[in-house]
């Protein structure tokens, strides 16, 4: 098995992603890799159709930036090297292609925890990346729902 050296972990503030960012901190830890942090702007989530709105654009990226930052502080108060970007474009297929731009080992990514039904109603963008990344996916649940389904 190959080395895990940088750990790619995509947050966007919401529970899922903060146990997904607590997790990637913790192996990155462990494993004395690099942590990169990914937050996904969702530019259709922005902008209107037939319009554009520089200025809801630039505040969802900076709401992105100050949500990925704060996981950054979290690990590097862990004594983890971190660092973060922040991309544009649907969080699936960004996620997939930061993690191969930026070379990560290992992809760590949350999930809701969504039916079968939810997720073929709703999409999951967890379920994407692990269908089409080529590097290896944790997906990590929430600790309530973890909690709940373990009953």
């Amino acid at each position: 098995m190959a080395r895990i050296e940088t750990i790619l972990v995509a947050t966007d503030g919401s529970p899922a992603s903060a146990a997904a960012g607590d997790e990637a901190i913790d192996l990155a830890l462990r494993l004395g890799a690099r942590l990169l942090v990914v937050n996904v702007v969702n530019v259709s989530e922005v902008v209107a159709p037939g319009s554009i709105f520089p200025g809801s654009l630039f505040g969802a990226r900076q709401e992105a930036e100050a949500i990925a930052r704060a996981v950054v502080d979290d690990a590097r108060r862990c004594g983890v090297s971190a660092t973060y970007l922040t991309w544009e474009g649907q969080p699936g297929e960004a996620i997939v292609s930061a993690a191969e731009s930026e070379g990560a080992d290992l992809v760590v990514v949350g999930t809701h925890g969504r039916s079968v039904i939810g997720r073929l109603l709703l999409g999951s963008v967890s379920e994407y990346v692990v269908r089409h990344s080529r590097v290896p996916v944790m997906v990590v649940r929430p600790q309530e729902v973890s909690a709940a389904v373990a009953r």
